[in-house]
């Protein structure tokens, strides 16, 4: 059990600021404008690096140990599911708003922080799929007859 209740901790994180960014953050990138873009960019890249990876890397980690030390709780269907969204995750990271962020971090480019934005919401659906998840599994712990 705290193996799973670390990775929800860790989805849980992510989740909220997953919202958070693809809501608020992303969209205000636009207000920031092109006079203070550059150093905005590179404390935001600074800051959300800090935040983002020790989080990313738990439930990394919490994933892959759910899918070799399968506790009862949680299916092997369920578990290889949770560890697939956690690879849409780091692959969509790195493949996609990793290098769109690098590329916008720059040179402000309008097209390039639509991108950015409109992709993202693979990392939302993802991480909100992870969460959805994790609830299912979780409730059918606390729903289990004691005894």
């Amino acid at each position: 059990m705290p193996l799973l209740l670390a990775n929800l901790a860790a989805s849980g994180m992510m989740i909220g600021l997953v919202w958070v960014v693809q809501m608020v953050h992303y969209p205000l990138f636009a207000a920031v404008g092109p006079e203070a873009w550059p150093a905005y960019a590179k404390g935001h890249g600074r800051w959300i690096s800090v935040l983002v990876l020790p989080w990313m890397t738990v439930e990394l980690v919490t994933a892959v140990a759910l899918v070799r030390y399968r506790p009862d709780a949680i299916t092997a269907p369920e578990a290889w599911l949770g560890l697939a969204l956690v690879g849409v995750l780091w692959a969509s990271t790195w493949l996609l708003q990793g290098p769109l962020f690098t590329s916008l971090a720059a040179q402000w480019d309008p097209s390039v922080h639509r991108r950015l934005v409109l992709t993202n919401w693979i990392r939302t659906f993802a991480w909100t799929a992870r969460g959805v998840l994790l609830l299912v599994v979780i409730g059918r712990v606390l729903l289990r007859p004691v005894g």
